[in-house]
């Protein structure tokens, strides 16, 4: 019998790779599909989504985990041309909320292609001098061979450091752009839980949620003379949240339309909302609905400052 002798020790374990963390702007004209892209990159709706322009009124930040990097995505509203108050806070908040990113996504609808304000949009990105990627969405509403030539117009407005092509509806590309964020971002600790999705506060999603109803239930300028705020926020023992929303309107006869007959539209907002509400929060709720007439809120400062928005 052969005596042998034990093997030397080895350490098994592979070096821990660093952890990495930085924020990615969302910026693009709007309708351009970057809520879509947000709740779709961060798996959970965490942001308006609605056939009409201009639906995301203030920053909406969505923490996504890839690998070993935390990417904190920040939705910021459409930019376009302001008329009101409310208007031009958006687009200010728009374009203050690229400056701390450590990305920059440009997106544009392709179906669309290079109209008037995303040549708008792209000459400004060129004037800041930000490292910009080109995230080409709704490509797959686009023959492939519109892309290349609309990839060289808007190349030719402004430095593009990358290209994504990707459908945010389905995800098509999407999880290619997740893993170059991912690689991209710098090495840092994380700055949230790795379980959080959002810094979005639960009495401004419900606001949110009841606003999105709003856009998909009412027509024509409805969606966009309304406003509205979370009232009370109640946690109740049986581990339910009762929640009371204010929708202001700017005129008498929206408000007769968002109630609707006998009460009828209201209720349907509020069921649809309230059942958002319970998918994301994990927990009953209680969502009670009012309406008010308020003439001229959009450009009131304190209705401004409870979106988050700032009115100066």
């Amino acid at each position: 019998m052969t005596d042998h002798a034990p093997a030397p020790a080895t350490d098994s374990a592979a070096p821990a790779q660093p952890t990495r963390c930085g924020f990615v702007a969302l910026v693009g004209a709007p309708n351009a599909g970057k809520s879509t892209l947000l709740n779709r990159m961060v798996g959970a709706k965490l942001s308006i989504v609605s056939p009409k322009a201009q639906t995301t009124r203030f920053r909406t930040l969505g923490i996504a985990m890839c690998d070993n990097a935390q990417i904190i995505f920040v939705d910021l509203p459409g930019i376009f041309k302001p008329r009101r108050k409310l208007d031009r806070a958006m687009v200010s908040t728009a374009w203050g909320g690229m400056e701390d990113a450590d990305v920059t996504l440009f997106v544009v609808d392709a179906k669309r292609g290079l109209r008037d304000d995303v040549r708008e949009i792209a000459e400004r990105l060129a004037q800041s001098g930000r490292e910009v990627w080109l995230v080409l969405n709704k490509t797959d509403l686009v023959p492939r061979e519109q892309l290349l030539p609309l990839t060289r117009e808007l190349s030719d407005i402004l430095k593009i450091e990358k290209v994504f092509m990707v459908s945010a509806a389905s995800g098509e590309g999407v999880e290619d752009l997740m893993d170059r964020l991912a690689q991209t971002l710098p090495e840092g600790p994380y700055l949230y839980p790795e379980d959080e999705l959002t810094d979005l506060p639960d009495r401004l999603l419900a606001a949110e949620l009841v606003r999105e109803q709003v856009f998909l239930q009412t027509h024509e300028e409805i969606p966009y003379q309304a406003t509205v705020e979370t009232e009370s926020y109640k946690e109740r023992p049986d581990g339910s949240v009762r929640i009371e929303v204010t929708i202001y309107v700017s005129r008498a006869g929206h408000k007769a339309i968002l109630i609707g007959d006998k009460g009828s539209r209201i209720r349907e907002i509020g069921m649809r909302a309230r059942k958002q509400l319970e998918s994301i929060l994990g927990c009953p709720c209680h969502l009670f609905l009012n309406v008010k007439e308020r003439a001229g809120w959009d450009e009131e400062s304190a209705r401004l400052r409870a979106l988050g928005l700032d009115p100066a």
